[in-house]
């Protein structure tokens, strides 16, 4: 099995939500961006715990665990590697906005394996949060599809929970 199969086995084993997020999720919503690995998004911490990581089947080659401190916005990251492998990088989140987003995430065929995405509404909010140069570049592809209208709409109403940087960007993005 895949490596992206293996850390995705386990989260569904441990009932762990989480979502394929960052350019996999956009190319799967008509937004196609190079990248060299595959983001997924959590929000358990039990991800951050090493051991977590080194339970057979299927546990993953090599794992690299990196905690967030209080200031961080994220809880941590954990960084799956095999030889041959597209890099995994899972994102453990701690915004309790962030699980809405997880409870809708629709499931796609990435390779040969069924997961959950987010929708864009969610890739939205989520790189809206991160708010970098690429993140605002993402979000006006994302905005650039027929469903324009209805999407700015379903970030309008969940956009309330981020902070006031979040707000500004999107002013920029969607209100020219």
């Amino acid at each position: 099995m895949s490596l992206l199969g293996d850390v995705a086995g386990l989260l569904d084993r441990e009932a762990i939500p989480f979502a394929v997020i960052g350019a996999a999720a956009m190319a799967l919503h008509g937004v196609s961006r190079a990248t060299a690995d595959i983001d997924l998004l959590a929000l358990d911490r039990r991800c951050l715990e090493a051991g977590f990581w080194r339970r057979p089947p299927g546990a993953p080659a090599q794992v690299e665990v990196r905690r967030g401190d209080e200031a961080d916005p994220l809880a941590g990251l954990v960084r799956f590697e095999a030889p041959g492998e597209r890099t995994v990088d899972l994102v453990v989140g701690r915004s309790p906005w962030q699980r809405p987003l997880l409870a809708r995430a629709e499931r796609f065929s990435v390779g040969e394996l069924e997961l959950p995405v987010l929708d864009p509404t969610g890739l939205i909010l989520l790189k809206l949060y991160a708010g970098g140069p690429q993140d605002a570049w993402d979000i006006e592809q994302l905005l650039g599809g027929d469903d324009r209208d209805a999407l700015v709409r379903e970030v309008d109403t969940a956009l309330a929970p981020l902070p006031p940087e979040s707000h500004a960007l999107w002013r920029r993005i969607a209100r020219p």
